[in-house]
């Protein structure tokens, strides 16, 4: 059965991959042709004219993938899934070509979220401790699954500045979810995950190492991989509230944040700053922390891989500590929402730097 299990999980990786790969030169192709680039302005990082749909590619082979790999197992919710995303893809895809409004992603986002809460069944139900709250009534736990996966969209949304970050990112998550799944015996979301993982790993070679070739995930990929990842994240605590089922973790709210805590608290910290000083939340600027770390290291790749160690190295000192207060305490233990406070101070280290630095020149 393991073995079985993890053949499927390997295919969906290997499939997501190899789609992502096949996919990406025509699609370069077809946006040399129509003059589809994101062209360089004085907000965005990048000095070449880039196609921006890379998405594209991750949409497709992740789907293909998913469908092919699930083939013969019990998935019900995955119809949903696919729907779900499949929105998510339009409207970020639009939003690539033609520009739209954020009100008018945020209520596409809105209408996806719903969709999977009410019909495919993926919602939270349960707190674990959280604030003191366990079991939540159905109303509550429509809303707080309504924020938090809309949370994490956007933060995956906004977090994709330079080469690889969303992608490296939403990677860590997903091989990070897909080895619990695959370990606690939730195969069907093992395969969403390593899916994701293939498709990424695909768009991640031509994105950063693409040279002439190079594109970008845009809206179309960025809402798409926000949606997958805010669906593990839910569906990782629910699988968690019993506590007793092998491999099932005490501090489901704090493990699964910690792994997507970096895009979500840069968000919050941008978003802060942008009402602070009287704009839109979702206005674009130069505040985020890839845009600060840029000055430091003027690198994309560099600047990627110091924000996925940085969150490795502290998901490694973190976890163990949460699973070991948990084995301490058992089913009694309440998640501290103050444990990952102290990251908001860690994330304005570059922030902080630089503006000493400036000074200095001054």
């Amino acid at each position: 059965m393991l073995l079985t299990d993890l053949i499927h999980v390997l295919l969906a990786s290997a499939l997501g991959l190899l789609i992502s790969i096949i996919l990406i030169p025509p699609i370069l192709r077809v946006a040399r042709e129509k003059k589809l680039f994101d062209s360089p302005n004085e907000r965005k990082v990048h000095k070449l004219a880039i196609p921006p749909l890379g998405g594209i590619s991750i949409f497709i082979a992740f789907t293909l993938s998913v469908i092919f790999s699930s083939h013969g197992l019990n998935f019900y919710p995955l119809r949903y899934i696919v729907a779900s995303i499949l929105l998510m893809f339009f409207i970020g895809l639009k939003d690539d070509l033609i520009n739209i409004s954020a009100r008018k992603k945020f209520f596409v986002q809105a209408l996806s979220v719903i969709l999977l809460i009410t019909l495919g069944g993926i919602k939270l139900t349960n707190l674990h401790g959280l604030f003191g709250i366990h079991e939540i009534s159905q109303i509550f736990g429509f809303l707080v699954t309504l924020f938090v996966m809309i949370a994490i969209i956007n933060a995956f949304n906004l977090i994709d500045g330079i080469d690889g970050l969303a992608s490296g990112l939403a990677m860590m998550a997903a091989f990070i979810f897909g080895s619990w799944y695959y370990l606690a015996q939730h195969i069907q979301y093992s395969i969403i995950s390593f899916g994701l993982l293939g498709s990424l790993a695909g768009f991640f070679l031509f994105n950063v190492f693409g040279n002439k070739n190079k594109l970008f995930m845009g809206d179309t990929g960025s809402l798409v991989v926000g949606m997958i990842v805010a669906i593990l994240v839910v569906r990782f605590n629910e699988f968690n509230i019993q506590k007793t089922a092998l491999y099932s973790i005490g501090a489901a709210p704090s493990v699964s944040f910690a792994i997507v805590m970096l895009p979500l608290i840069d968000t919050l910290r941008v978003m802060t700053i942008r009402i602070l000083s009287g704009r839109s939340p979702f206005s674009p600027d130069k505040n985020h922390i890839h845009h600060r770390l840029l000055q430091l290291f003027p690198n994309h790749l560099t600047v990627t891989l110091i924000m996925v160690i940085f969150l490795v190295s502290l998901l490694l000192s973190f976890l163990p500590s949460q699973l070991l207060k948990w084995r301490q305490s058992q089913n009694n233990q309440e998640n501290n929402p103050l444990d990952l406070i102290f990251t908001k101070e860690i994330l304005n280290v570059p922030n902080n730097v630089v503006s000493n630095k400036n000074r200095k020149e001054i």
